[in-house]
């Protein structure tokens, strides 16, 4: 069996933009993306400076719910909210009920929206060190002074702004945990760091109240590495949580330790109805002091990730509920340098996707750092200090058949 197959068309996958439209929306949050148990439902995150291909296009409306990253289209349509907008178009063209978000940093300035302009006629809007510097993330970037109630202005009103725009069906919020937390606190004057994280309290607030009803909002936040309840206690305001780094380690947490703590919160916010949006690294973390978002290294043939692959999708599955999706990535840039992608996963798809699912039999059980769960079509077996999983699925008409 093919380890992928490429997604060549939508209406090959699908049956065409027709009958996507036709299909009735499920039951629940008629906000949320659609939602189905017979398959692993999928999410999407993924950057572009440049315009995405028609095969691109197709392959993005396959998703119930897609991040287009910071920098998307800023090449081709001259900034990233121009590229942003006419991508999101293009994939609702395709399929209108695929989800897409808009990609924001509540803290972090990534340069190349037209929206820049503005912010930079106010007075002083990014942090400054005790020494003058303003470089202050990963000493290439700028953060911005939330404790400026014009930047806070300039942030809610563009948000709120790119937002109307009838292709985009929400915002994807990052950077949370750089706001909340004692990031860059040593670096500032004192008192500082807690001015700005009030200044995001309130502008989170602000947008909420002023975010139209039919819209989402998907924050970077569960975090078990970062804070004591992984993040838990910040997410009311969001309507789900983006997850990523779910087992890099920061701190002196063991692996095992840290992505059990992990699971715990991912299955308490799915019961409670949040969206999960699980990206789960492919390669070994790249991530260090200069990169811009969850970086892996490059994998080789996929077919030799395959016991990596059953691995992340058993961790997904103990954690999913209604409304759970999982990206296999390495890495979230579909760019293309001297002739080759940046990423071995874009486009493709692994067999264990297409494979029959069916709604869980219950929660996941747990002894020791083993867990297991039971679906209709598959029983899932993890093992966090091995990195192991197995999947075994069971069919009415042929041998049970095991992916490790």
């Amino acid at each position: 069996m093919r380890v992928f197959s490429m997604l060549a068309t939508l209406a090959a996958i699908l049956g065409g933009t027709a009958a996507l439209a036709a299909e009735p929306v499920p039951a629940g949050d008629r906000r949320f993306p659609d939602f189905s148990w017979d398959t692993i439902p999928l999410y999407m995150h993924v950057r572009k400076a440049t315009a995405f291909t028609a095969e691109e296009l197709d392959y993005l409306a396959s998703f119930p719910l897609v991040t287009l990253e910071k920098t998307t289209g800023q090449q081709s349509s001259g900034s990233t909210d121009a590229g942003t907008l006419v991508a999101a178009q293009a994939i609702k063209e395709r399929n209108p009920r695929t989800k897409v978000l808009f990609y924001r940093n509540v803290l972090v300035h990534y340069g190349g929206y037209s929206f820049d302009d503005r912010l930079s006629q106010i007075p002083h809007p990014f942090l400054i060190d005790k020494q003058g510097h303003t470089r202050l993330v990963r000493n290439v970037s700028e953060a911005y002074d939330l404790a400026n109630p014009q930047v806070v202005d300039w942030w809610v009103d563009t948000a709120l702004g790119v937002c109307r725009h009838e292709a985009i069906d929400g915002l994807f919020l990052d950077g949370n945990v750089k706001a909340l937390t004692p990031y860059l606190a040593r670096q500032l004057p004192p008192g500082k760091k807690d001015a700005v994280t009030a200044g995001y309290r309130d502008m989170i607030k602000r947008l909420r109240a002023g975010i139209s009803k039919s819209d989402l909002l998907i924050a970077n936040m569960i975090r078990a590495s970062y804070f004591p309840d992984a993040g838990l206690g910040y997410l009311e305001p969001f309507d789900g949580s983006y997850i990523e780094g779910f087992d890099v380690v920061v701190g002196k947490m063991t692996e095992a330790d840290l992505v059990a703590k992990g699971i715990e919160a991912v299955q308490q916010a799915a019961r409670d109805g949040k969206i999960i949006a699980m990206t789960l690294g492919l390669g070994e973390s790249a991530a260090d002091a200069t990169k811009i978002d969850d970086t892996r290294t490059r994998v080789g043939e996929l077919a030799e990730m395959n016991e990596r692959v059953s691995y992340l999708i058993g961790l997904f599955l103990v954690c999913a509920e209604r409304y759970s999706y999982l990206y296999i990535h390495d890495g979230y840039s579909a760019e293309v340098r001297r002739g080759e992608c940046q990423s071995e996963v874009w486009l493709k798809r692994f067999p264990q996707y297409d494979k029959p699912l069916g709604a869980p039999l219950g929660p996941a059980t747990r002894e020791g750092f083993v867990y297991k769960r039971r679906f209709e079509h598959v029983d899932v077996m993890v093992d966090l200090e091995r990195k192991q999983a197995t999947l075994e699925w069971r069919t009415s008409d042929a041998a049970a058949e095991r992916t490790p």
